[in-house]
């Protein structure tokens, strides 16, 4: 155990996989451990090692626990472990997976993920509690109506209105709702009301979150960014610095083009949709409804927002706002700075020095 440099872990319910090399990068071992035992075996590894594994469910719990013990534990994204594979696609399996993440974190240009504190995780449970409630909020709804649909009973595809006419339709003993479906359409009534409960309670969190932390305060004032997108964006990211710059931040959220460019041709085509979907949906959406109110606001944001929209269209504005709104957002969580929504960025001069 004392060779071993640098162990690839595979990560699993069960079953975890460690492949381990030494300095000459030759095998020491590689076998699988039940979980209960991975923490005993890594007790073992001299301090300083470097424990890799990909950036998946758990991966964070255990990145945490071997950095408290001493080890350098690492995480790296899956699609940057899967050229490693030796195998291929055929050769997947356990074993190879872990030998694929050790190569991997050889290289010098890997790219790594900060592991997520408790509380940045903690946070983030609200935010997945809350999609998992509005999709099922959705559901419900849908079931309502095809529900009612069935007796001849057809509401406006609002769910304002359907709330304001469930209780009467219910109550309507003129219409051919039969009395079991009565009862089922007021439990699913019931059910809604529940849902929306749990979602109320889930915004009450995000706002606490946003009264408590300074930084969610300072990503809510951008244009676009309201409570929900400023709290997901810090519980996920966390340190704004792992960033170079705010294009770097812009393209890990996946809101850069495409490229296909080759022989000096360059070509770009739609985003590439890398990264936290989840956030780049929030600020889409964020963005979305600066542009439907930009045509009424004169600084220089919303102005530069318009202009776009009326030379691009609707959808490549929108896209580039929200692009716009990355880079700010790592601006101002860098520099520590508020937001000013008339500030105007100086570019540097790229004239060349006047001959002495």
């Amino acid at each position: 155990m004392s060779t071993i440099k640098r162990v690839g872990v595979d990560l699993a319910k069960n079953f975890i996989q460690v492949h381990a090399v030494d300095a000459a990068n030759q095998v020491v071992t590689n076998r699988a451990l039940k979980r209960e035992k991975f923490l005993q075996w890594c007790a073992q590894l001299p301090d300083g090692c470097l424990v890799a594994m990909e950036a998946c469910s758990g991966a964070h719990h255990w990145c945490r626990k071997l950095r408290e013990r001493g080890l350098d534990a690492r995480m790296i994204p899956a699609p940057f472990v899967a050229p490693y594979r030796i195998q291929g696609r055929t050769g997947k399996n356990d074993a190879n997976d872990a030998a694929a993440v050790c190569e991997a974190a050889s290289r010098p240009h890997m790219n790594f993920v900060p592991p997520k504190t408790v509380a940045q995780q903690g946070m983030l449970c609200v935010h997945r509690l809350r999609e998992g409630l509005k999709e099922e909020r959705t559901a419900c709804i849908n079931r309502i109506r095809g529900l009612l649909a069935e007796f001849g009973v057809v509401l406006p595809q609002s769910p304002e209105i359907l709330r304001q006419h469930l209780s009467e339709a219910i109550e309507d003993a003129s219409n051919d709702i039969a009395g079991m479906a009565r009862l089922v359409l007021q439990k699913a009534q019931e059910h809604w009301r529940e849902i929306d409960e749990h979602i109320q309670w889930c915004d009450q969190r995000i706002a606490a979150h946003k009264k408590d932390d300074e930084q969610v305060q300072r990503a809510a004032e951008l244009t676009g960014v309201g409570p929900i997108t400023a709290s997901a964006v810090v519980a996920t990211v966390g340190d704004f610095k792992q960033f170079k710059n705010g294009a770097q931040f812009g393209a890990w959220l996946g809101l850069t083009p495409r490229q296909n460019s080759s022989g000096g041709k360059t070509e770009l085509g739609s985003i590439t949709k890398r990264g936290n979907t989840y956030l780049r949906t929030l600020l889409i959406q964020g963005a979305k409804a600066a542009l439907l109110t930009a045509k009424n606001k004169d600084n220089p944001i919303s102005q530069w927002a318009q202009r776009l929209r009326e030379r691009s269209g609707w959808q490549k504005a929108v896209v580039a706002l929200a692009n716009k709104n990355a880079r700010i957002l790592w601006a101002v969580m860098t520099k520590g700075k508020r937001f000013d929504v008339r500030h105007v960025s100086v570019y540097p001069s790229t004239a060349m020095p006047a001959s002495v």
